[in-house]
This record gives C-alpha cells, structure tokens and sequence, in this order.
C-alpha cells in the first residue's frame, strides 16, 4: 500500500529539514502561524572551546524558528520570507540537556513581519532571547539572483528558476 502524503506543516517540516538545521538536529515540536517551538539535544557540534553551547548556533536556532513562523504567516499571502535583521541575547551559558526554542509574532505586516524567540533549558531556564525582522517577499521578486516562486500549500517543492 502507498503512503498517503500529509498535509500536517509539523510532519513537512520535520521530514524536510535540510542544511544548518538538520547540521543542528533541530527538531519541530509545533509549528502555526501564530507560535513555533523546535528542540535540540546539546551535543559536541554545538559547543565552544569552553564547552558551552555556542553563541552562534543560539542566533541560528532564533532565526530558523522565527523564520519558519514569518514564512507560514506570508505563505497565506503566496509570499515567501528573508531574515534582514537577527539581535540575539545570551543570559545564561549551557553545556548538556534539551534547549526549547519557541517564536511568537509580534507583528505581522505585508512587507515586513517580526518575531521574538525565547531559549529555555530542560529546567525550563531562560538561556537567550532573540528578535528577528524580516522581509516578505512578493513572487517574482529577485533573491540573490533567482525569482521568488509564489508560495502557497508546499513550502518544500523545488525553485524552477
């Protein structure tokens, strides 16, 4: 028997995690235009020299869940999204457990959306805090050098151009 193909965004998203997120073992919890949560298990690959998770991967983990919140907010629109600013702040160090990552709008325009993200560790301590803006783009757009397709049901079929 065939599969069925979902329709679930959380399913999508997990099964095509691709690039620094898959690089990360980011995994989605939930995922809605309104509220995005991802986790991470701390291994090896995210730590600094000190052994503490590193302060790039926690600027990563922000702009990937934001991101992915902005773009299923736009994709309503048949837009896509691009990340222009990320301001991530680092409160206390980490070096093992499970990091929750949640991102929530604070606004969602047509051109541009932002969007903050909380870090907490399994005892459910704030470890860092992120706000990212970003630019919602119309299909046909130009981004370094390809058209933006219009976006709407699958955010994971491949760019023609």
């Amino acid at each position: 028997m065939a599969a069925t193909p979902t329709t679930d965004p959380l399913a999508l998203l997990n099964a095509h995690r691709a690039g620094f997120d898959q690089a990360m073992g980011f995994r989605y919890v939930r995922a809605t235009a309104d509220e995005v949560v991802m986790e991470y298990e701390i291994g090896a690959e995210h730590r600094q020299p000190y052994g503490i998770v590193h302060g790039g991967v926690h600027c990563g983990i922000v702009e990937s869940v934001c991101s992915t919140g902005a773009g299923l907010a736009a994709m309503a629109r048949g837009q896509s999204v691009v990340g222009v600013e990320n301001h991530t702040s680092f409160i206390h160090a980490i070096r093992e457990g499970t990091v929750t990552v949640r991102a929530v709008p604070l606004t969602r325009g047509r051109r541009t959306q932002v969007w903050e993200a909380t870090i907490t560790d399994a005892g459910g301590r704030l470890v860092a805090t992120g706000r990212v803006r970003l630019l919602c783009l119309d299909p046909g757009s130009d981004l370094a050098g390809k058209t933006v397709p219009e976006r709407r049901a699958d955010p994971f079929t491949p760019d023609a151009t």
